[in-house]
């Protein structure tokens, strides 16, 4: 079974991906950690409701937020952001507080928030644009995650994950497909994280990614010795391919008219189990699941077809 994991994201990383101006230069931001995917535009809560605020979110200051701030005065503004700086036993401090539209931060908030330790950041972007950006950032960063035993490669675009018993040959595959121009993307562990009810994206680990490990070989560097068109960072998971062992006491399917199924997280992807034996050219195999597979989803089903073809002409004959 795979192994999940929680996951949090620290604030200086949304800073450096999103080129983020920090305005609080006294505030530190390294051991301030995201751990919720949803962010809030303080408006209620600048008029003095905080009933269900969420403190713990992102603190979003758009052209409205602000504008209200004005017509109240400094005095006011300073009143009820540092009440929603504050937190409390029952509430966090927010982990940070961000300005759209490189909006011009007044001194007496930049010093309300060094004395909270909150930090103040801005933008230049427009308030919904750049809202709609940290969200989808933030359910990238924060997505439920496991980890797997498998190599996943690209082919032909479609995101192929090879399970199969220790030394079954799952390495060996990964290499005659990067042979015949497809790309890998994971050796040995194949982190997965579900970034929407019907999206799995798999990545390698830091450590190992690009490597492949080859028994009787050792270690090799795929990016080094196929080029950088060989791999790829990360692959939405298409189709899962199961190698095993092949055990003539068992039935095989020699239609494909149901699918099968495996479940990471929660979603369903499409699973073949293909049986191993001398003279089955295994990455061969893997390229036509793979088309077969596209085809399907794109509404054309070969075995379907073959069993309409059957049916129709034994109704003929009768």
């Amino acid at each position: 079974m795979p192994k999940s994991s929680v996951y949090k994201v620290s604030l200086d990383k949304l800073i450096e991906s999103l080129k983020l101006e920090t305005c609080t230069k006294e505030v530190s931001v390294e051991n301030i950690f995201l751990t919720q995917a949803e962010i809030n535009r303080p408006a209620l809560q600048l008029a003095g409701f905080f009933d269900y605020f969420d403190s713990g979110r992102i603190q979003l200051i758009g052209h409205v937020e602000n504008t209200y701030m004005e017509q109240k005065g400094i005095d006011y503004s300073v009143t009820m952001l540092e009440r929603i700086m504050s937190g409390s036993e029952e509430a966090p401090k927010p982990p940070c507080i961000i300005y759209c539209r490189d909006i011009a931060i007044p001194d007496e908030v930049i010093r309300v928030a060094e004395k909270c330790q909150v930090p103040l950041l801005r933008t230049d972007k427009p308030t919904s644009t750049f809202m709609a950006e940290v969200i989808q950032w933030l359910n990238a960063e924060l997505a439920p995650r496991c980890t797997v035993h498998g190599v996943l490669v690209d082919i032909f675009g479609e995101g192929v994950l090879i399970m199969g018993e220790s030394g079954i040959g799952k390495s060996e595959v990964a290499i005659e497909l990067i042979h015949r121009g497809h790309r890998l993307v994971s050796d040995d562990v194949v982190e997965i994280k579900r970034i929407s009810d019907r999206s799995l994206v798999g990545r390698a680990p830091d450590i190992t990614r690009h490597f492949i490990e080859l028994r009787g070989i050792g270690i090799i560097d795929a990016r080094s010795l196929f080029g950088v068109e060989s791999v790829k960072d990360e692959q939405e998971i298409s189709l899962v391919i199961k190698l095993e062992e092949y055990d003539k006491e068992q039935q095989y399917d020699r239609l494909g008219l149901e699918e099968q199924y495996i479940e990471f997280l929660g979603n369903k992807v499409v699973c073949h189990s293909i049986p191993i034996r001398p003279g089955r050219n295994i990455a061969i195999i893997c390229e036509s699941a793979a088309v077969n597979h596209r085809q399907k989803g794109m509404g054309y089903n070969a075995a379907l077809e073959l069993y309409n073809r059957v049916t129709s002409g034994m109704a003929k004959e009768s």
